[in-house]
Protein backbone atom coordinates (compact mmCIF):
# COMPACT_ATOMS: atom_id res chain seq x y z
CA UNK A 1 0.00 0.00 0.00
CA UNK A 2 1.73 3.43 -0.84
CA UNK A 3 2.33 5.93 1.93
CA UNK A 4 0.05 9.05 2.02
CA UNK A 5 1.03 12.18 3.48
CA UNK A 6 -1.96 13.88 5.30
CA UNK A 7 -2.03 17.42 5.98
CA UNK A 8 -4.32 19.46 8.01
CA UNK A 9 -4.80 23.04 8.11
CA UNK A 10 -6.15 24.99 10.97
CA UNK A 11 -7.60 28.51 9.49
CA UNK A 12 -7.84 31.91 10.85
CA UNK A 13 -8.36 35.00 9.44
CA UNK A 14 -4.81 35.86 8.92
CA UNK A 15 -2.50 33.06 9.26
CA UNK A 16 -2.73 29.00 8.61
CA UNK A 17 -1.73 26.56 11.20
CA UNK A 18 -0.30 23.46 9.18
CA UNK A 19 0.38 19.81 10.04
CA UNK A 20 1.92 17.36 7.56
CA UNK A 21 1.86 13.98 8.82
CA UNK A 22 3.72 10.94 6.60
CA UNK A 23 5.17 7.71 7.76
CA UNK A 24 8.37 9.64 8.68
CA UNK A 25 6.91 11.65 10.96
CA UNK A 26 5.08 15.04 11.10
CA UNK A 27 6.17 19.00 10.78
CA UNK A 28 4.27 21.59 11.47
CA UNK A 29 4.50 25.42 10.45
CA UNK A 30 2.27 28.60 10.23
CA UNK A 31 1.95 30.68 6.91
CA UNK A 32 0.12 33.71 5.98
CA UNK A 33 -3.64 33.42 4.79
CA UNK A 34 -2.79 34.58 1.30
CA UNK A 35 -3.24 32.63 -2.13
CA UNK A 36 0.49 33.56 -2.62
CA UNK A 37 1.73 31.91 0.02
CA UNK A 38 -0.38 28.92 0.06
CA UNK A 39 0.65 28.19 -3.39
CA UNK A 40 4.45 28.58 -2.57
CA UNK A 41 4.07 26.46 0.39
CA UNK A 42 2.21 23.48 -1.72
CA UNK A 43 4.26 23.91 -4.85
CA UNK A 44 7.29 21.99 -3.20
CA UNK A 45 4.67 18.81 -2.48
CA UNK A 46 4.89 16.99 -5.91
CA UNK A 47 2.67 13.65 -4.79
CA UNK A 48 -0.58 13.95 -4.50
CA UNK A 49 -1.89 15.27 -0.89
CA UNK A 50 -4.69 14.72 1.47
CA UNK A 51 -5.67 18.25 3.06
CA UNK A 52 -8.49 18.78 5.47
CA UNK A 53 -9.52 21.93 6.88
CA UNK A 54 -12.61 23.21 9.07
CA UNK A 55 -15.14 24.71 6.93
CA UNK A 56 -14.94 28.23 8.78
CA UNK A 57 -16.57 30.64 6.05
CA UNK A 58 -15.24 32.98 4.12
CA UNK A 59 -11.57 32.51 5.88
CA UNK A 60 -11.64 29.34 3.89
CA UNK A 61 -12.15 31.53 0.52
CA UNK A 62 -7.84 31.80 -0.18
CA UNK A 63 -7.40 28.20 -0.02
CA UNK A 64 -10.29 27.60 -1.96
CA UNK A 65 -8.64 29.71 -4.59
CA UNK A 66 -4.99 27.87 -4.16
CA UNK A 67 -6.34 24.26 -4.62
CA UNK A 68 -9.01 24.55 -7.56
CA UNK A 69 -6.65 23.75 -9.55
CA UNK A 70 -4.29 21.46 -8.17
CA UNK A 71 -4.54 17.40 -7.80
CA UNK A 72 -4.91 17.03 -4.32
CA UNK A 73 -7.76 15.49 -2.43
CA UNK A 74 -9.33 18.05 -0.66
CA UNK A 75 -11.57 17.50 2.45
CA UNK A 76 -14.00 20.25 4.33
CA UNK A 77 -14.70 19.03 7.67
CA UNK A 78 -18.05 21.05 9.37
CA UNK A 79 -16.29 22.36 13.03
CA UNK A 80 -19.07 20.46 14.72
CA UNK A 81 -18.28 17.43 12.88
CA UNK A 82 -14.99 17.66 14.13
CA UNK A 83 -15.60 18.38 17.38
CA UNK A 84 -18.00 15.67 18.03
CA UNK A 85 -15.20 13.45 16.69
CA UNK A 86 -12.24 14.43 18.86
CA UNK A 87 -13.89 13.25 21.88
CA UNK A 88 -12.66 13.66 25.84
CA UNK A 89 -10.14 16.54 25.06
CA UNK A 90 -7.84 19.05 27.25
CA UNK A 91 -6.45 22.19 26.08
CA UNK A 92 -6.27 23.78 22.30
CA UNK A 93 -4.26 25.84 20.07
CA UNK A 94 -4.15 26.50 16.74
CA UNK A 95 -0.74 24.40 16.48
CA UNK A 96 -2.15 21.86 17.74
CA UNK A 97 -5.59 22.09 16.30
CA UNK A 98 -4.04 21.44 12.81
CA UNK A 99 -2.94 18.28 14.27
CA UNK A 100 -6.15 17.06 15.76
CA UNK A 101 -7.28 17.76 11.79
CA UNK A 102 -4.93 15.58 10.52
CA UNK A 103 -5.69 12.73 12.71
CA UNK A 104 -9.26 12.98 11.68
CA UNK A 105 -8.77 13.12 8.22
CA UNK A 106 -6.28 10.43 8.62
CA UNK A 107 -8.44 7.61 10.04
CA UNK A 108 -11.58 9.33 8.42
CA UNK A 109 -10.97 10.86 4.88
CA UNK A 110 -12.56 7.85 3.20
CA UNK A 111 -15.78 8.32 4.58
CA UNK A 112 -16.17 12.39 3.62
CA UNK A 113 -16.88 14.08 0.61
CA UNK A 114 -14.60 15.49 -0.92
CA UNK A 115 -14.58 18.77 -1.49
CA UNK A 116 -15.23 20.34 -5.59
CA UNK A 117 -14.53 23.76 -6.64
CA UNK A 118 -17.91 25.65 -6.37
CA UNK A 119 -18.66 26.99 -9.67
CA UNK A 120 -18.65 31.12 -10.24
CA UNK A 121 -22.38 31.30 -9.87
CA UNK A 122 -22.65 29.70 -6.84
CA UNK A 123 -20.00 31.60 -5.30
CA UNK A 124 -21.57 34.83 -6.12
CA UNK A 125 -24.90 33.32 -4.42
CA UNK A 126 -23.40 32.45 -1.15
CA UNK A 127 -22.05 36.04 -1.02
CA UNK A 128 -24.92 37.64 -2.22
CA UNK A 129 -27.07 36.04 0.82
CA UNK A 130 -24.30 36.42 3.13
CA UNK A 131 -24.61 39.95 2.70
CA UNK A 132 -28.14 40.01 3.00
CA UNK A 133 -28.44 37.77 6.02
CA UNK A 134 -26.13 40.46 7.63
CA UNK A 135 -28.32 43.68 6.97
CA UNK A 136 -31.43 41.54 7.71
CA UNK A 137 -29.99 40.64 11.29
CA UNK A 138 -29.17 45.01 11.46
CA UNK A 139 -32.55 45.22 10.48
CA UNK A 140 -33.95 43.51 13.31
CA UNK A 141 -31.61 45.13 15.74
CA UNK A 142 -32.82 48.43 14.65
CA UNK A 143 -36.16 47.61 15.23
CA UNK A 144 -35.61 46.00 18.65
CA UNK A 145 -34.12 49.36 19.50
CA UNK A 146 -37.23 51.93 18.68
CA UNK A 147 -38.81 50.16 21.66
CA UNK A 148 -35.73 51.27 24.06
CA UNK A 149 -35.73 54.93 23.03
CA UNK A 150 -39.56 55.15 24.36
CA UNK A 151 -37.95 54.89 27.68
CA UNK A 152 -35.59 58.18 27.29
CA UNK A 153 -38.52 60.75 26.88
CA UNK A 154 -38.04 61.81 29.53
CA UNK A 155 -34.05 62.80 28.91
CA UNK A 156 -35.13 65.15 25.45
CA UNK A 157 -33.55 62.41 22.94
CA UNK A 158 -36.29 60.19 21.62
CA UNK A 159 -37.20 62.07 18.47
CA UNK A 160 -33.45 62.29 17.66
CA UNK A 161 -32.31 59.04 17.74
CA UNK A 162 -35.48 57.78 16.50
CA UNK A 163 -35.10 59.59 13.19
CA UNK A 164 -31.50 58.90 13.08
CA UNK A 165 -32.80 54.86 13.52
CA UNK A 166 -35.30 55.24 10.99
CA UNK A 167 -32.76 56.58 8.52
CA UNK A 168 -30.56 53.60 9.12
CA UNK A 169 -33.72 51.55 8.60
CA UNK A 170 -34.53 53.34 5.47
CA UNK A 171 -31.13 52.81 3.90
CA UNK A 172 -30.55 49.13 4.86
CA UNK A 173 -34.16 48.21 3.43
CA UNK A 174 -32.86 49.51 -0.07
CA UNK A 175 -29.94 47.52 0.36
CA UNK A 176 -31.72 44.46 0.97
CA UNK A 177 -33.80 44.93 -1.87
CA UNK A 178 -30.76 45.82 -4.10
CA UNK A 179 -28.85 42.76 -2.84
CA UNK A 180 -32.24 40.84 -3.63
CA UNK A 181 -32.24 42.31 -7.15
CA UNK A 182 -29.01 41.08 -8.04
CA UNK A 183 -29.40 37.53 -6.69
CA UNK A 184 -32.26 37.50 -9.24
CA UNK A 185 -29.75 38.70 -12.35
CA UNK A 186 -27.17 36.08 -11.27
CA UNK A 187 -29.35 33.27 -11.35
CA UNK A 188 -31.30 34.50 -14.44
CA UNK A 189 -27.97 35.17 -15.89
CA UNK A 190 -27.04 30.88 -15.70
CA UNK A 191 -29.57 28.79 -18.21
CA UNK A 192 -29.52 25.33 -15.68
CA UNK A 193 -30.36 27.42 -12.62
CA UNK A 194 -32.78 29.91 -13.65
CA UNK A 195 -34.56 26.39 -14.82
CA UNK A 196 -34.08 24.99 -11.37
CA UNK A 197 -35.05 28.08 -9.20
CA UNK A 198 -38.20 28.16 -11.33
CA UNK A 199 -38.90 24.23 -10.53
CA UNK A 200 -38.31 25.02 -7.17
CA UNK A 201 -40.55 27.82 -6.44
CA UNK A 202 -43.66 25.66 -8.22
CA UNK A 203 -44.13 23.47 -4.94
CA UNK A 204 -46.66 25.06 -2.47
CA UNK A 205 -45.85 27.58 -0.04
CA UNK A 206 -41.65 28.01 -1.82
CA UNK A 207 -40.80 31.61 -2.45
CA UNK A 208 -37.72 33.29 -3.47
CA UNK A 209 -35.99 33.30 -0.34
CA UNK A 210 -35.94 29.15 0.06
CA UNK A 211 -35.19 28.74 -3.58
CA UNK A 212 -32.18 30.61 -3.42
CA UNK A 213 -31.22 29.10 0.21
CA UNK A 214 -31.71 25.29 -1.57
CA UNK A 215 -29.69 26.03 -4.53
CA UNK A 216 -26.90 27.84 -2.28
CA UNK A 217 -26.61 24.78 0.21
CA UNK A 218 -26.76 22.42 -2.04
CA UNK A 219 -24.45 24.15 -4.84
CA UNK A 220 -27.04 23.52 -8.13
CA UNK A 221 -28.10 20.18 -6.12
CA UNK A 222 -24.71 18.82 -7.04
CA UNK A 223 -23.39 18.91 -3.07
CA UNK A 224 -26.30 17.56 -1.94
CA UNK A 225 -28.09 15.01 -4.33
CA UNK A 226 -30.65 13.11 -1.78
CA UNK A 227 -33.81 14.63 -0.47
CA UNK A 228 -33.28 12.55 3.35
CA UNK A 229 -29.69 14.03 3.63
CA UNK A 230 -31.15 17.37 3.09
CA UNK A 231 -33.73 17.17 5.10
CA UNK A 232 -31.52 15.92 7.97
CA UNK A 233 -29.23 18.78 7.25
CA UNK A 234 -32.16 21.15 7.62
CA UNK A 235 -33.41 19.38 11.14
CA UNK A 236 -36.80 18.51 9.82
CA UNK A 237 -36.35 14.35 9.95
CA UNK A 238 -37.37 13.05 13.92
CA UNK A 239 -34.73 10.31 15.06
CA UNK A 240 -35.90 7.30 17.55
CA UNK A 241 -35.43 8.37 21.07
CA UNK A 242 -35.02 5.32 23.45
CA UNK A 243 -32.61 3.12 25.56
CA UNK A 244 -33.19 -0.16 26.94
CA UNK A 245 -36.21 -0.17 29.29
CA UNK A 246 -35.84 3.45 30.86
CA UNK A 247 -35.93 5.22 28.39
CA UNK A 248 -38.50 5.54 25.83
CA UNK A 249 -39.18 9.21 24.64
CA UNK A 250 -40.66 10.09 21.16
CA UNK A 251 -39.14 10.82 18.52
CA UNK A 252 -37.64 14.24 18.13
CA UNK A 253 -35.74 16.36 15.53
CA UNK A 254 -32.24 16.51 16.58
CA UNK A 255 -30.98 20.22 17.19
CA UNK A 256 -27.58 19.60 14.97
CA UNK A 257 -29.78 21.37 11.82
CA UNK A 258 -29.24 24.82 10.00
CA UNK A 259 -31.14 26.97 11.51
CA UNK A 260 -31.42 29.40 8.91
CA UNK A 261 -33.07 27.36 6.69
CA UNK A 262 -35.13 25.22 8.89
CA UNK A 263 -36.70 28.90 9.65
CA UNK A 264 -37.52 29.98 6.58
CA UNK A 265 -38.73 26.01 5.80
CA UNK A 266 -41.18 27.21 8.55
CA UNK A 267 -42.40 29.80 6.75
CA UNK A 268 -42.65 27.67 3.83
CA UNK A 269 -44.91 25.47 5.89
CA UNK A 270 -47.49 27.91 7.00
CA UNK A 271 -47.65 29.33 3.76
CA UNK A 272 -48.48 26.10 2.31
CA UNK A 273 -51.19 24.91 4.75
CA UNK A 274 -52.76 27.97 4.21
CA UNK A 275 -53.18 27.42 0.26
CA UNK A 276 -55.18 24.88 -1.32
CA UNK A 277 -53.17 21.83 -2.24
CA UNK A 278 -52.18 18.42 -1.07
CA UNK A 279 -50.00 19.77 1.68
CA UNK A 280 -53.14 20.92 3.76
CA UNK A 281 -55.17 18.38 3.08
CA UNK A 282 -52.08 15.92 4.46
CA UNK A 283 -51.70 18.29 7.38
CA UNK A 284 -55.47 19.00 7.93
CA UNK A 285 -55.84 14.97 8.12
CA UNK A 286 -52.99 14.45 10.65
CA UNK A 287 -54.15 16.84 12.99
CA UNK A 288 -58.02 15.75 12.66
CA UNK A 289 -56.36 12.24 13.50
CA UNK A 290 -55.06 13.60 16.66
CA UNK A 291 -51.33 14.25 15.71
CA UNK A 292 -50.03 17.24 17.52
CA UNK A 293 -50.03 20.16 15.35
CA UNK A 294 -46.10 20.98 15.07
CA UNK A 295 -45.44 17.23 14.19
CA UNK A 296 -47.65 17.78 11.34
CA UNK A 297 -45.97 21.06 10.47
CA UNK A 298 -42.47 19.52 10.62
CA UNK A 299 -43.78 16.53 8.16
CA UNK A 300 -45.20 19.57 6.07
CA UNK A 301 -41.45 20.82 6.05
CA UNK A 302 -40.36 17.35 5.44
CA UNK A 303 -42.87 16.68 2.28
CA UNK A 304 -41.81 20.59 1.41
CA UNK A 305 -37.87 19.38 0.61
CA UNK A 306 -38.71 16.10 -0.50
CA UNK A 307 -41.18 17.87 -3.26
CA UNK A 308 -38.12 20.42 -3.81
CA UNK A 309 -35.34 17.26 -5.19
CA UNK A 310 -38.89 15.41 -6.90
CA UNK A 311 -39.22 18.06 -9.07
CA UNK A 312 -35.94 18.98 -9.68
CA UNK A 313 -34.98 14.89 -10.79
CA UNK A 314 -37.92 15.00 -12.92
CA UNK A 315 -37.58 18.17 -14.29
CA UNK A 316 -41.15 19.11 -14.04
CA UNK A 317 -43.00 21.61 -12.11
CA UNK A 318 -45.15 20.48 -9.29
CA UNK A 319 -48.47 19.38 -10.20
CA UNK A 320 -51.15 20.04 -7.41
CA UNK A 321 -53.10 16.85 -6.69
CA UNK A 322 -55.92 17.58 -4.13
CA UNK A 323 -58.08 15.04 -3.20
CA UNK A 324 -61.59 16.08 -1.52
CA UNK A 325 -63.85 13.29 -0.01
Amino acid sequence: MQKQTIVGIDVSSATLDICVSNEQGQLSFVIKNEVKSIKKFFSSYKEQLIIGMENTGRYNWNLYEAFKETGHRIFVVPPLHLKKSLGLVRGKNDKIDAVRIAAFIKKSHAELPQWKPSSQTIQKLKILLTERNSRIKTKVQLLKQQHDYAKMKHLGIYKYLLKMNQEQLALIGKQIKKIETDIEMVIRADEKMDTQVNLIRSVPGVGKVLSWMMLAKTEGFELITEARKMACYSGVVPFANSSGTSIRGRHQVSTYADKAIKSVLHLAAMSAIRLKNDLQHYYQRKVAEGKNRMSALNAVRNKIVHRIFAVIKKQQPYQISLLLS
